[in-house]
């Protein structure tokens, strides 16, 4: 059975010069979870406003916003949450006060996972989407410049890529969220590569698990490649995502990387 999803036939990254990954989701599994810290948060957070909303009406617009701005640096989110909020006639704290309060509970999930890392009690493959490293040494073996850009503050996704072993691999550079979050998206960092000649759009080739990385490729006519990973397995296509990740505009849809060859034989076509 395949394991790749062709959306679009006619798609081939034989120009290629770059390739441009996300991190959760699409590599790491560290954060493997989020999702399910974040929107309950968000909905006892309007929920404490009391305006007579049911709690699956609420969770069902939370869910619409988060997944919308996944890819986004968190604090969009953030700032969507603030937005709903005032609309509801509630006083919103700071945006990044609620980051701080989503991180804090994260953490207390993931912390273990880090530190198992750390103390080498699990091999990083058990954090990595399967196959992933495999792919991305064959990129480079290709001659790809290998980069990786995160909404998750650049600090963690450094040392979650350190702690995955895949940190030297993306030798154009490994990026994340900033405390000042206009000056630095996918999108910004996709331009800076365009303007300093580092490829055209046609020559991008991207990875994403979010609507708004497989979006800025498309941007800007590169091909890119939905990962709708079934978290935490990563063993079967999540039909939600790839719903989301084929309607923004994805080449190819699969679940992991374990189709290593069939996908390189999509993306790279001999003939």
């Amino acid at each position: 059975m395949s394991n790749v999803e062709t959306i679009n036939p006619n798609a081939s990254a034989r120009n290629a010069r770059v390739a441009l990954f996300d991190f959760d989701g699409t590599v790491s599994l560290i954060r493997s979870g989020w999702v399910e810290v974040m929107v309950p948060m968000m909905v006892e957070i309007l929920a404490g406003l009391h305006t007579g909303e049911s709690e699956a009406a609420l969770r069902a617009l939370v869910e619409d916003f988060v997944a919308r701005l996944t890819g986004e640096q968190t604090i969009y989110q953030m700032i969507e949450l603030a937005r709903q909020v005032e609309l509801r006639g509630g006083k919103p704290l700071e945006p990044l006060a609620y980051k701080r309060m989503y991180h804090d509970k994260l953490m207390a999930n993931i912390e273990y996972r880090r530190q198992d890392l750390r103390s080498g009690k699990v091999q990083p493959e058990e954090y990595l989407v399967p196959g992933a490293r495999p792919f991305l040494e064959s990129l480079r073996d290709r001659g790809l410049k290998l980069y990786c850009a995160s909404g998750t503050d650049e600090v963690y996704t450094l040392e979650e890529a350190g702690l995955l072993g895949v940190r030297q691999l993306f030798d154009g550079g490994v990026f994340g969220a900033q405390d000042d979050y206009k000056s630095f998206s996918k999108e910004i960092l996709i331009q800076r590569m365009i303007s300093g000649l580092e490829c055209k759009g046609d020559e991008l080739l991207g990875f994403g698990d979010g609507f708004v990385e497989i979006k800025n490729v498309k941007d800007v006519g590169g091909i890119a490649v939905g990962l709708a990973t079934a978290e935490p397995e990563c063993q079967v296509v999540d039909p939600w995502k790839r719903q989301r990740l084929v309607g923004v505009g994805a080449d190819f849809i699969v679940p992991n990387f374990l189709g290593r060859e069939e996908l390189l034989d999509k993306l790279f076509p001999r003939s």
